[in-house]
């Protein structure tokens, strides 16, 4: 029993070790990803929500008021790759971070979409 307990125990510390390298590869993606969207739109502010079980998203917003989006497994790795890239985040998206935000005739007309015959959403 001793012997099957103690290769439970290092299984388990290397699925740890995968565990964290794979978390630290993907904080380091996303924060590539967030500093890319904040130099194709000079500069860029964020805000991370909770999407329950499904994990957080992160919304940027551009200064020439272009916005995008980034879903993360949890809530942890969103706010590392925020954090990790550098640009301000704001608690919530309200006020003047969202009155930043540009939307065209494309999003008015996806937002539109099925009350008054636009683009399906699907």
């Amino acid at each position: 029993m001793a012997d099957t307990q103690q290769v439970e125990t290092e299984q388990a510390g290397a699925k740890g070790g995968w565990a964290d390298r794979w978390d630290a590869y993907e904080v380091t993606r996303m924060a590539g990803r967030i500093e890319a969207f904040a130099k194709a739109h000079g500069g860029a502010e964020a805000q991370v929500a909770h999407l329950g079980e499904r994990g957080a998203r992160i919304v940027l917003v551009g200064e020439d008021g272009a916005w995008g989006d980034l879903v993360a497994r949890t809530h942890e790795r969103a706010r590392k790759a925020v954090e990790k890239s550098g640009i301000t985040v704001h608690e919530d998206f309200d006020g003047e971070f969202a009155a930043k935000v540009t939307t065209g005739r494309y999003e008015w007309s996806r937002m539109a979409g099925i009350q008054v015959g636009g683009p399906s959403n699907t």
